[in-house]
């Protein structure tokens, strides 16, 4: 179990990096300039986050950005942050990998795809489900989801979606059919995929909420008005407001019976 055991004021040289409980991102240059200037206006504001595997063995949990910071800081002011603010904390190294993920986690720009190796790493080393979704602060289902999509995901799907791409819904759609298709068929099916999330989804014209407040003003405007329809133009209707399937002739469809309405 995760426990903080006190906060410290520790040498910055104390401070080590363990070689398998790492900063799961890339560090940003622009960040680390950032906190650099921000530090040495103010001071470290914020603790590092030290886990001590053993006494006086110190590695950086959370922080990446900061302590390098200050590596900047005193390469140029020698003296500068001898010692700093820590949290020292006490667990073991699933727990520790997890808690790294959890701190990153409340910056505004995590994605989902930053969960990805953490999340299936401790269901490896038999972490429940519930668990994972406990302390990352999320539902079990979505733990599920990620163990069930994240190994199977091509590399340029993954790659999409880190990148902002495409959106998590699509990527589970694209995984879901990889895992349909027929034995010798997966690269095949795997390109085809990524094809369908390069094409750009139609914007969905019309919602459900916009619909009501558009029907309500007609109705207002011409309280007997008659709609002639078959099921035709139910189903072109219901395609449209569902906003997944529809074509531009349901599209039409809806505008010739319903004027006015998308």
């Amino acid at each position: 179990m995760i426990t903080t055991k006190r906060f410290d004021y520790l040498g910055i040289s104390k401070i080590q990096m363990h070689p398998t409980v790492v900063n799961h991102r890339n560090l940003t240059q622009s960040k680390v300039e950032h906190y650099a200037k921000d530090i040495l206006a103010n001071g470290l504001l914020e603790p590092l986050v030290v886990w001590e595997k053993s006494p006086g063995e110190f590695y950086l949990i959370g922080g990446f950005h900061r302590i390098n910071a200050i590596y900047k800081i005193r390469e140029q002011n020698p003296g500068y942050f001898d010692r700093v603010d820590v949290r020292v904390v006490a667990g073991s190294a699933d727990e520790m990998r997890a808690l790294n993920l959890k701190l990153n986690s409340d910056r505004v720009d995590t994605k989902i795809t930053d969960y990805f190796e953490t999340v299936v790493y401790l269901n490896n080393v038999n972490w429940s489900t519930e668990r994972i979704g406990e302390f990352l602060d999320r539902s079990t289902a979505w733990v599920e989801e990620i163990l069930r999509y994240a190994p199977v995901m091509p590399p340029k799907i993954y790659k999409m979606l880190s990148d902002g791409d495409t959106s998590w819904n699509r990527a589970k759609a694209a995984c879901q059919k990889l895992i349909k298709a027929p034995a010798g068929e997966e690269d095949a099916a795997a390109a085809k995929a990524e094809q369908e999330l390069k094409e750009k989804k139609p914007k969905k014209p019309l919602n459900f909420r916009s619909a009501k407040t558009r029907i309500t003003d007609m109705a207002k405007a011409s309280p007997k008005a008659r709609y002639d329809l078959d099921n035709a133009d139910l189903k072109s209707l219901i395609l449209v407001l569902e906003g997944k399937e529809f074509s531009q002739a349901d599209i039409k469809r809806v505008k010739a019976k319903f004027p006015g309405l998308v």
